[in-house]
């Protein structure tokens, strides 16, 4: 009998992580590839922009992975907005990316946040959610970096 269960649990979490790690690595020859590595081989990628007090005007946070550059937060600070820093911030990402061997870029941005400076950056919405929340929706843009494998 199986009995499910709704607990937080990070042990079972990593296991499971592990297992799926293991499913997708024997059916895709680039997973196989890329889980040749331990399957916790994402690479954080931080750039932050200090002002003259050392306070922090902006940053973006994320990873890379498999050939991508996962952008999960870029903030500028209202005093910042409106100067280029964000483009910045971006494309110093983007090159510490490609330098790592990256082709290509994703983010998510909800309607009210930035899809149209992602798209001015030569970002593509390839995903709408709508609704997501209730009342937004979410975008995910993509990019390609550079030269495709090989």
């Amino acid at each position: 009998m199986v009995r499910i269960v709704t607990e937080v649990d990070q042990s079972r979490r990593d296991l499971i992580e592990e297992r799926l790690v293991d499913f997708n690595s024997r059916r895709s020859p680039v997973l196989r590839a890329l889980h040749g590595l331990p399957a916790d081989e994402e690479e954080p990628l931080q750039v932050y922009a200090l002002d003259d007090t050392g306070e922090v005007a902006g940053g973006l946070t994320g990873y890379t992975w498999g050939h991508w550059l996962h952008i999960d937060l870029l903030w500028v600070s209202g005093a910042e907005r409106g100067t280029g820093l964000g483009s910045r911030l971006l494309e110093r990402a983007e090159a510490a990316a490609v330098e790592r061997g990256c082709v290509h870029s994703r983010v998510e941005s909800w309607g009210f946040q930035a899809p149209g400076f992602y798209e001015k950056r030569g970002y593509r919405v390839l995903a709408a959610i709508e609704d997501y929340p209730p009342g937004e929706t979410d975008h995910l843009l993509v990019k390609a970096l550079g030269r495709v494998y090989g």
